[in-house]
């Protein structure tokens, strides 16, 4: 068992999801690419300054633009979204996804009135959606649900989400944020269309469960992968699995600095992690432009190596998205986002983008205690927020939110919009 440094931990994790030593990524196809480099993305429809899923994007994608994302997901049928933990999946994926359906299918739904929608909604949907072609939720004309539903207003609204979890319906694309279904004949590209075996699927969602996370907790299997699945799963098939990654060398456990856990990645990693222990940078990390020690980054939310407590295990950053906060209990912001520099979160900001005006007014900035305050940091931080209020087309930055005079007064000379 080896052990790595923190220092190699973090580098990998920001690596390994694509955003260190800088965007490696660029246009749609780049969108699919990274897309598949970090195995998820979770999707929110909340557009304080943007939407989670296009800040993601934008830390990876060089000249990113939100509508890349639709492009490339619903135009070219290169990505689906699926789950009650809604995420985009690369669509080469579908056919192990099956299984998960299959399985949904067989346990029904956990928070609703009814597990199976009746026979007659099901054909009734089926059937409309065929006539009419894609539809949305707010286009059927559905009966009112006597219960409260977090799905939908309407039994429609229930009947298609149910039948987009077994998928037999898909999105086909969104209006802003609107789901637009259709049957899954009619989106799902036919090389794919097709259901991958137990044995591979089971298989495919053992070792995809480790990608996400890139290293997981040992014990953490279990969980992870009955999730994959969406049934339950014994500790012995679990322990039982696990043993077979181990035996064909599929993964590889490690000691972490400072934590008495057992982790675990894919074998695939371990050149980089030694690299990453030597000093190195691993070759297919390189840059295409700017790196984050020249040009900070501002992280989603919902970022993968900082959201569900990551920051504070990684970064030593405390980090809680305080959107669904009362006001009264914010400590930071509405929509606060941490910022990458170099391969460290060195500060945080609350942005908020006035449509009507396009400006991104920066509402509150906070450093960490030990984050170096110098010319270079600032000009990293010009270059960044220049990136991004490119990216949702802002014309102006209020930086009134700022305190620090000097610091203010240094990236108002460098932003040029």
């Amino acid at each position: 068992m080896e052990t790595i440094s923190k220092l190699t931990h973090r580098r990998f994790l920001l690596g390994s999801q694509g955003l260190w030593p800088g965007r490696r990524y660029e246009n749609i196809k780049g969108v699919e690419t990274a897309l598949r480099q970090i195995e998820a993305l979770q999707l929110d429809p909340l557009t304080m300054v943007a939407r989670s899923q296009d800040i993601a994007m934008y830390g990876r994608v060089l000249n990113y633009k939100p509508e890349m994302l639709y492009q490339m997901a619903y135009e070219k049928r290169q990505a689906f979204d699926y789950g009650g933990w809604l995420a985009m999946y690369p669509m080469r994926e579908f056919p192990y996804w099956q299984l998960p359906m299959k399985n949904f299918q067989a346990r029904g739904m956990r928070y609703e009135s009814f597990k199976h929608p009746p026979k007659d909604l099901v054909k009734f949907i089926l059937q409309t959606l065929k006539d009419n072609g894609a539809m949305g939720n707010r286009d059927f004309e559905g009966n009112a649900f006597k219960q409260w539903s977090y799905r939908g207003r309407k039994d429609t609204s229930v009947g298609l989400y149910y039948l987009w979890m077994t998928g037999e319906v898909m999105i086909t694309t969104r209006k802003g944020f609107d789901r637009i279904y259709d049957l899954r004949e009619r989106v799902l590209p036919k090389k794919y269309d097709y259901v991958a075996s137990i044995k591979d699927s089971e298989n495919y969602f053992a070792t995809k469960q480790v990608k996400m996370m890139n290293m997981i907790r040992e014990k953490r299997f279990h969980f992870a992968w009955a999730d994959g699945l969406d049934r339950k799963v014994t500790k012995q098939e679990s322990q039982k699995k696990l043993n077979d990654l181990y035996e064909k060398k599929i993964i590889s456990n490690l000691q972490l600095e400072g934590s008495k856990d057992v982790w675990i990645t894919l074998n695939e990693n371990i050149k980089h992690l030694e690299d990453l222990e030597a000093g190195r940078i691993p070759k297919s990390w390189k840059a295409l432009d700017t790196t984050t020690d020249e040009e900070a980054t501002l992280l989603a939310p919902l970022e993968m190596v900082s959201a569900r407590g990551r920051a504070k295990l990684v970064f030593d950053f405390e980090y809680v998205w305080e959107v669904y906060k009362p006001e009264h209990q914010r400590k930071w912001g509405y929509y606060v986002l941490p910022i990458l520099y170099g391969d460290d979160l060195v500060a945080r900001l609350d942005p908020k983008f006035d449509r009507t005006t396009n400006t991104l007014h920066i509402l509150g900035f906070w450093l960490e205690d030990d984050t170096v305050v110098d010319s270079k940091f600032a000009d990293a931080l010009a270059k960044g927020l220049t990136r991004f209020a490119r990216m949702i087309d802002a014309k102006k930055i209020d930086l009134s939110g700022i305190k620090m005079a000097k610091l203010r007064s240094h990236l108002k000379g460098k932003i040029k919009l």
